[in-house]
């Protein structure tokens, strides 16, 4: 049973009578607890609502289109709480975070309504076989946190003794048709080598029903105080995961017509070898896991330079990066310079002093960084950043200091912008919409 907060003015339910403060009791006589009982009964046509109002419980018959939403609102999204992580997992880059920082950056969320709502990972430790046995019922399609497929293994680096017996529940998912993305964090000296083979054995057995699966070399920031000692990839061990991965696309491309495995643009970056060209990334499934990120911005990039026009006349403007993709963004301010010779753009690499050097990824850069290792340089009319490096929707880096924070201490102007060559481009030149 769940409180009703509101009904949208116009809506079915206010139509038929419905109230704020009613308690929501079934469905079409289906219990409703989450969500997704919600969503999932509520997509019929003739829709029976029984209610309870002021300890009475009655029926409302809501007729309207199949799959219109019924126009009730309730306190939280999920209709329940967030379920969070049981695991205490030897990578968890959670536990790996400053003191101090604002609450919901330490909120482990482990919740399966999120990953098929949102495309949130889960590791289906929190999951009994009736919560399998709902995702199966309602087809829901589900983002599985595998990383590694043996057992034993897997109760080690979580640090959960049910984390090895749940990993049945990704063949039972399987089998009944769910489609599955897969994730892997890949640890040195944990789950890399032989480990690694063996889940992408493990896992390919269930294709094409595991329809995606990205490796992601771990992180490691220097607040790891009596935490597993794990090290980040280096760049002979990155090469040789590559070549893992790459030599089963190339066995899953011959039986099954897809790569279906791919590894995170950051493997790349660490080995020193070239981002493969768009065709190797397919459809691009695992692209929030930054694979493809790269070179969809590159290609998205030249096709921006070929069709752009300017007459800007002088412009310069700086750009500030994380260590592993600086080589490819000055590469791409090159390129907009020679196609168009007023304009400069100064790049800068911002060392990760916060979290410490060994994270080298735009996206975890924090404005006390940009501001201590950017004074004092030639940023030109404006900053140009990766809207990675801010909270979604907001204006609010990982230190929860602000843009207008940053504009304030270094004098100039911030554009943020988002993963895509076309907007970056626009940026670079001054051009708004």
């Amino acid at each position: 049973m769940v409180k009703i907060n509101s009904v949208i003015p116009g809506s079915p339910a206010d139509k038929m009578g419905v109230l704020p403060e009613d308690i929501l009791v079934s469905i079409n006589g289906h219990k409703v607890s989450d969500v997704l009982d919600y969503m999932y009964y509520a997509a019929d046509v003739d829709v029976r609502l029984t209610l309870l109002r002021h300890g009475e419980e009655m029926d409302v018959v809501v007729k309207k289109d199949e799959y219109d939403d019924l126009g009730l609102e309730f306190e939280t999204f999920l209709m329940d709480k967030k379920q969070s992580c049981c695991n205490k997992c030897v990578f968890c880059f959670i536990d790996q975070m400053p003191p101090g920082m604002r609450e919901t950056l330490y909120f482990k969320d482990d919740d399966a309504r999120l990953s098929f709502l949102q495309g949130n990972y889960v590791t289906l430790t929190n999951l009994s076989q009736e919560d399998i046995d709902r995702i199966i019922q309602m087809k829901l399609n589900i983002n599985v946190s595998v990383h590694t497929t043996n057992p034993e293994l897997r109760v080690k680096m979580m640090h959960n003794r049910f984390a090895g017996e749940k990993l049945k529940y990704i063949r039972q998912m399987a089998e009944a048709g769910i489609k599955l993305n897969c994730q892997i964090v890949c640890c040195p000296g944990l789950n890399d080598g032989d480990e690694l083979r063996r889940s992408l054995r493990d896992l390919g057995e269930l294709m094409p029903n595991i329809t995606s699966m990205a490796v992601v070399p771990v992180g490691v920031t220097k607040f790891r105080q009596g935490l597993y000692p794990l090290t980040g990839f280096t760049k002979e061990g990155a090469a040789e995961t590559i070549d893992i991965i790459e030599g089963f696309q190339k066995e899953f491309l011959e039986k099954f017509g897809t790569r279906t495995v791919f590894p995170s643009d950051e493997f790349y970056l660490i080995a020193g070898r070239d981002i493969p060209p768009a065709e190797n990334y397919e459809d691009y499934s695992q692209y929030e896991n930054g694979v493809g990120m790269l070179r969809s911005l590159m290609d998205e990039f030249d096709q921006a330079l070929e069709m752009a026009e300017w007459d800007g006349g002088e412009r310069c403007v700086s750009m500030a990066t994380g260590y592993a993709p600086y080589p490819m963004i000055c590469q791409l301010a090159r390129k907009a310079e020679e196609r168009f010779p007023g304009l400069k753009c100064n790049v800068y690499r911002i060392r990760n002093d916060f979290f410490g050097e060994t994270i080298t990824v735009t996206g975890l850069i924090t404005a006390q960084d940009l501001i201590a290792q950017l004074k004092g340089q030639e940023l030109g009319e404006q900053l140009l950043l990766s809207s990675a490096t801010v909270r979604r929707d907001s204006d609010v880096f990982l230190d929860d200091l602000t843009i207008p924070d940053v504009e304030r201490e270094l004098g100039v102007t911030v554009r943020v912008t988002d993963s895509d060559g076309f907007e970056m481009l626009d940026a670079m030149l001054g051009i708004e919409y």
